[in-house]
């Protein structure tokens, strides 16, 4: 241990006496690792925001969606079945409390007349439970989502789109704005939450809770479809609980086809990007691993006489090989570390809204992973930038160096 931490010391040593000689070597190396940490950790953070992106209309990681279709022949002159909301319901909440399901919700569309300042309209409503704004990530950009205690308000809250609040004439949320929710027993609706237009020209819209639309919505107003089951489960389980709840599920509801699917994430872009990556840093590393080995054979070149002396005072050949070979190890190492502290300063002071066109949720933290690879890679063409002028050091002559 002690020969290690000497040879060390004196490849350190060495390097300062040869500082200028190696310097424009380890900038390139110090600039390669920056581009292969920082980027890296730069493409972790484009794929959160890309996950987070599609979590808000897929669900999270892993959002299993159960459908149930009433059994129906399709034969001329008849109809599909209505589902029976109270069986569906009672299954739907059986499964939940089987399986220790924290995150759920019930998602069905309907439509729903709302009297506006303009005059009535039908509005599409998305019915959900409160879970929903967790599965999907769901931020509004005023006000607030649903919570628990809304379930069991004496008058209905409404989570609306820009569309919908500027129809209302864009009144203060912290005024608590109603709107008249029509149907049979017509309601006066709270507006609790404002959410951006899907897209520039899209019409009024709103969520609504299940028990709230289930209430006072107008049962002809609805599409007549069953509810959807959205669960967010541990992604290690969904395999083993997707079979599991189709089984259950169909038990629960004879008469009624049932269908347990999860939501799939694409990471090729995520595997794409972190190879082109590893590739242009990998060959800016060994570029400047290219001109630390001219130096260092310059280097040695000019220490061959010392080399001797320590030769003849019974420095081993295997002493002497470490020693040059650490010195390029060393030096990049030293070089690596500069470049992993200019990659984290970076990618701390990027600015997320105007670089991703929108916030990060869950901002990941600096990956480790990418700063070990760029410290690896660094001291590894630091070992094979050692290897020649190590082996060069090895082949002198005793007699030779002490008459150079």
């Amino acid at each position: 241990m002690t020969g290690f931490v000497s040879t060390l010391v004196e490849a350190w040593d060495e390097l300062r006496v040869h500082r200028l000689r190696v310097l424009l070597a380890l900038i390139g190396v110090a600039v390669a690792v920056t581009a292969i940490t920082g980027i890296t950790a730069a493409v972790q953070m484009m794929s959160q925001a890309f996950r987070e992106q599609s979590e808000r209309h897929n669900g999270r990681d892993v959002t299993l969606t159960a459908d149930v279709y009433p059994a129906w022949s399709g034969e001329m002159g008849t109809t599909p079945p209505t589902p029976d909301p109270a069986q569906i319901d009672a299954a739907y909440t059986r499964i939940t409390e089987q399986y220790a399901i924290e995150y759920w919700s019930r998602t069905s569309w309907t439509q729903a007349p709302f009297r506006f300042p303009t005059g009535a309209q039908m509005v599409e409503v998305r019915v959900v439970d409160p879970d929903y704004g967790v599965i999907n990530r769901f931020q509004p950009t005023d006000g607030r989502w649903f919570f628990e205690t809304d379930v069991d308000r004496l008058a209905p809250s409404v989570v609306v789109n820009e569309a919908f609040w500027k129809a209302l004439g864009e009144p203060s949320l912290d005024t608590h704005p109603t709107v008249v929710l029509g149907g049979a027993t017509p309601v006066r609706a709270e507006v609790i939450g404002v959410y951006p237009n899907s897209w520039r020209e899209e019409p009024p819209a709103a969520y609504g809770l299940t028990s709230h639309m289930t209430r006072w919505a107008t049962p002809t107003d609805t599409y007549g479809n069953a509810p959807s089951l959205r669960m967010w489960v541990p992604p290690e389980m969904s395999d083993e609980l997707q079979p599991l709840i189709t089984r259950d599920l169909s038990a629960l509801m004879p008469g009624y086809e049932v269908s347990v699917y999860p939501n799939e994430f694409d990471n090729s872009l995520d595997s794409a990007a972190t190879w082109i990556i590893l590739g242009v840093g990998g060959f800016a590393l060994l570029l400047g691993g290219l001109g630390l080995v001219n130096i260092a054979l310059v280097t040695v070149r000019h220490r061959i006489r010392e080399i001797g002396i320590r030769r003849s005072f019974g420095a081993t050949s295997g002493r002497v090989f470490f020693g040059v070979l650490m010195e390029s190890v060393v030096a990049t190492f030293v070089a690596g570390l500069v470049g992993v502290v200019i990659a984290v300063a970076v990618v701390k002071n990027i600015p997320v809204e105007r670089v991703f066109g929108g916030g990060i949720e869950d901002m990941p933290p600096f990956p480790l992973s990418a700063a070990a690879i760029g410290m690896a890679c660094a001291t590894g063409v630091g070992a094979l930038a050692g290897l020649i002028p190590a082996t060069v050091a090895v082949r002198v002559k005793v007699i030779d160096a002490i008459r150079y």
